[in-house]
Order: C-alpha cells, then sequence, then structure tokens
C-alpha cells in the first residue's frame, strides 16, 4: 500500500498513481495545498489541514490505519517530508524520494529515504564496483527534450495555486524563502537581458579559448535547493564563493581566471552580477573572475583546469570529462578516486586526477537508482512511470 506525499508540479504524481493501481497496489494520497488538489485531479485524496505540529501524529496514524508499505515524496526535506521518513523509519516501512536524476539530461531519481545528505548510495569503491558489476553503461541520449517554458509554467503555476490557496489551507507551513509573486517578478528583468547575457557568456567563453587563458569553472546552484540548505554546511551561497575566492587569491597562480557561471533558473533575486564582482575587488581578483549566465556548460567544464561547486550534479558531468572536481558540500560522487580530496586551496595547483575505470563502475552503480525518463515530456513520463512499476513489483 502506497502513501504518496506531495509530488512533483506536473501530472506525474497523478499517471504514477494510475499505474500503480492498475498494478494492484491501493494508493493514499495527501495533500498540503491547493496546488496539491489540483494537480491530483478528480482522484480521492485526503486533505491535511492542520499545522505542522499535528503532521507527526496525522502520519503515524494513518500510516498504521491504512497498512502503508511504501511512502513516496518528492522534494526529500519538505518539513512535512522529512517527517513521514522519520515516522516511516521508527514504523519500518520503506519510504522513497522520487527526483530529478543524479545524471542528466532524460533521468529522474528513485533512492530510498533521500538525496544528498540522506543518502543510502554506497560509498566505497569495493560496494560500488560490486553494484556496479554486470550492470549496463546508462543510455545517456537526450530521448525526452522538453521546453523551458512548459517547466516555467508548471513551477509558477504550482507555486501560486500554494501561495494563492492559503485561505483552504491557513495552516500549511511553507518551505519557500520568498513569497512566489516576488520571486516570479523578478524574472522579468532577467527575461529581457537574457540574450545580452547569453551573448556575453559566449564571447568570453570564445575569448578565454582564443588567448588560452586558464581558469577554474564555479557551477552555481539555487540557493533556495535543499542541496544547499540541507546537503551543505553554507548558510548560503554569498558564503561558499567568499571561501572559494579567498582560496584562490592565496594559491592560484597569477595567470589562473575564475568564471562564475550562474544557474540557469536563478530568478536573478541574488543579484550575482552586482555581488560577485564585488567579492572579486574585494579579494584583488577584479580582473580576474568573470560572471556569466548562459553559455556552453560541456565547453566551460571541457575548457577549464578544474570545476568547484558544492553539491551540483555538474560535477558528474565534469567527472564523465574527465575535469577534475572540488565538491564543497555532501555529493553522491564526493569520493576519492573520483574528487580532489587534499582540500580547496590544493586544488588550484594540484587537483587529483579522476579515475576513469572507477568513474565508469560508480556511474553504473548509480544508474540502478535512476530511472530513464522525464517530468514533462510525454513519452518519458510514461517510460519512467513504467518502469517504476517494474520495480516495485519486484
Amino acid at each position: 500500500m502506497f502513501l504518496m506525499l506531495q509530488g512533483h508540479p506536473s501530472g506525474f504524481w497523478r499517471d504514477l498513481a494510475a499505474g500503480l493501481e492498475a498494478d494492484g497496489h491501493r494508493v493514499v494520497k495527501v495533500n498540503f495545498g491547493l496546488a496539491d488538489r489540483i494537480f491530483w485531479g478528480s482522484r480521492p485524496a485526503i486533505d491535511f489541514q492542520g499545522g505542522l505540529e499535528r503532521w507527526r501524529r496525522f502520519v503515524f496514524r494513518l500510516i498504521e490505519r491504512e497498512g502503508v508499505t511504501d511512502i513516496l515524496y518528492y522534494a526529500d526535506r519538505l518539513p512535512y517530508h522529512a517527517i513521514a521518513l522519520e515516522e516511516g523509519r521508527r514504523l519500518r516501512r520503506r519510504c522513497w524520494a522520487i527526483e530529478f536524476g543524479y545524471l542528466r539530461p532524460d533521468w529522474l531519481t528513485l533512492e530510498p529515504e533521500g538525496m544528498g545528505a540522506l543518502s543510502t548510495f554506497p560509498r566505497t569503491r569495493p560496494e560500488i564496483e560490486a553494484l556496479a558489476e554486470g550492470v549496463e553503461a546508462p543510455d545517456m541520449r537526450n530521448l525526452y527534450p522538453f521546453g523551458f517554458g512548459v517547466e516555467a509554467f508548471n513551477e509558477v503555476s504550482f507555486a501560486l495555486l500554494q501561495s494563492f490557496g492559503r485561505p483552504f489551507y491557513p495552516l500549511h507551513v511553507s518551505d519557500r524563502p520568498n513569497w512566489p509573486a516576488i520571486e516570479y517578478l523578478s524574472w522579468l528583468p532577467e527575461l529581457m537581458r537574457e540574450r545580452r547575457r547569453k551573448r556575453a557568456a559566449g564571447a568570453l567563453i570564445e575569448r578565454l579559448k582564443t588567448e588560452a587563458t586558464p581558469f577554474n569553472l564555479i557551477a552555481m546552484q539555487l540557493e533556495v535547493d535543499y542541496q544547499i540548505r540541507a546537503s551543505s554546511d553554507y548558510p548560503d551561497l554569498l558564503t561558499f564563493l567568499d571561501e572559494t575566492m579567498a582560496s584562490f587569491a592565496a594559491h592560484a597562480p597569477a595567470d589562473r581566471h575564475l568564471v562564475v557561471k550562474i544557474h540557469p533558473l536563478d530568478s536573478g533575486l541574488g543579484r550575482w552580477f552586482s555581488r560577485v564582482p564585488r567579492l572579486a575587488r574585494r579579494h584583488g581578483l577584479a580582473k580576474r573572475v568573470h560572471v556569466i549566465r548562459g553559455g556552453d556548460l560541456g565547453a566551460l567544464i571541457k575548457g577549464s583546469q578544474g570545476v568547484v561547486l558544492v553539491n551540483s550534479t555538474v560535477g558528474i558531468h565534469a567527472l564523465r570529462m574527465g575535469i577534475p572536481v572540488c565538491a564543497m558540500g555532501q555529493a553522491v560522487y564526493d569520493l576519492p578516486g573520483l574528487t580532489h580530496h587534499r582540500g580547496i586551496d590544493r586544488f588550484w595547483t594540484a587537483p587529483e586526477p579522476v579515475d576513469s575505470d572507477y568513474f565508469h563502475s560508480f556511474e553504473r552503480a548509480l544508474s540502478t537508482i535512476q530511472v530513464k525518463g522525464s517530468f514533462y515530456n510525454a513519452d518519458g513520463r510514461a517510460a519512467a512511470i513504467e518502469e517504476i512499476r517494474r520495480r516495485f513489483i519486484l
């Protein structure tokens, strides 16, 4: 019997429930807000309208009363999901995080309990190589593309429905640090600057290549992402950048540059195009630090001397290319033999190389908690749900 909590802002959760029921499973869904209710459609569900302090007792009783064997959720550190995981563990029920994939594009994650700091993925080479034994290399072809507009429409619709539906769920606790309307309005200036930003990024990449300028890449993430908030020791990305630039100023070769690439879904509230140069000036790096939005990520990784990040999946792309990676947070791929483990100060001059054989084993092992498919592309959604159903039957 499956208990489904908040799902991805798409039709995925609803279609997965229908598939599980077709396989003979019972499904119970809990809605926490108006968006949950609307995206779930006309299917029956339980509306939880109490305060967060009542949720623990509520979900404990629900699990026992309904005979729940498996709990499914998207966004594993959502406060309601974190409590459900604790109660699921206490009652010895299986809990599953269904998220965007560690492998990109065209992959989703189906991982016990959670990602990042919650990951139960093996941490030693013998365990990883044993798990990889007999597993085919993952198919990295982009079979299920979707447009940015589809993602933006679903994300915005979901967030605004949750926000404006508060009268129906007045005690709901949101985990969003900013009111959605503010966050989405901040996109307007970014969209107006998008073409100019992309041209500037392309020009910088071409200039670095033409002039053979050595550089390191910093791959930024979303500050609201739980991979930053719960799977790193940084209170915010500015602290991460400050630490990284301080090390770079003290230990990197004098001719080395830094390229800070903004996450493509950053709303602009971080004001990185003003904050990064200001930070660079403070560290005496004004002429050696560049901030860009857009540009060919693959070309940037391949042309760099190494990539610094907190725990972004960009790290896996870099490892696949054989480019050294320094991960400053908790990441499933941050393992001796794959990433740099001798401190960031040494990364600028003596980065530890990537063991390509180990990476291939790691990638095959990782694919056992990945599902080929998509949340947004209809064919990809059907393929992913079919595979998830197969795994639960097994």
